[in-house]
């Protein structure tokens, strides 16, 4: 089942259950799946990866606008756009671990022969692109900085 759909069926259960934190949510997600669906250019079909950085995207912006608040001293606020992004990141897969992704960025390091900082460009390149959906970026840019040292 496309996300699309799933999201469609969980909005439909979200209004009947009355859940409007959850209903906004949804309704975000699918207004960012239909923005890239209409972006101009964009003839094929959205993909899984697609969908991955588009829900991550709305995630970090969620956490990003609770930061916000909390530093102006909006506690309330901050905890609706905290609820908004754990409902999102039910849609992403599973984040591994910090181990998990200091392993997988030991194992890109030695594969490309990486040492030193000038090489965290394609450390971060490959890294990026493996760990798609599965880590944050802020967190895989800290592990890569602490092995490429």
């Amino acid at each position: 089942m496309k996300l699309s759909e799933k999201i469609d069926l969980q909005i439909k259960d979200a209004m009947k259950s009355k859940d409007s934190l959850r209903l906004e949510s949804l309704r975000a997600i699918k207004s960012s799946i239909l923005l890239f669906n209409t972006k101009k250019g964009n003839s094929n079909e959205i993909n899984n990866s697609d969908e991955i950085q588009i829900l991550s995207k709305l995630v970090k912006q969620r956490k990003e606008s609770a930061e916000i608040f909390l530093s102006q001293e909006r506690p309330e606020l901050a905890k609706i756009e905290s609820d908004q992004a754990n409902i999102i990141k039910e849609f992403l897969p599973e984040q591994l671990s910090e181990a998990d992704i200091e392993k997988t960025v030991i194992e890109i390091i030695s594969k490309i022969n990486a040492s030193g900082m000038k090489d965290m460009g394609k450390v971060m390149g490959i890294a990026s692109k493996e760990l798609s959906g599965k880590a944050d970026g802020k967190t895989i840019s800290q592990i890569v900085r602490k092995n490429l040292v």
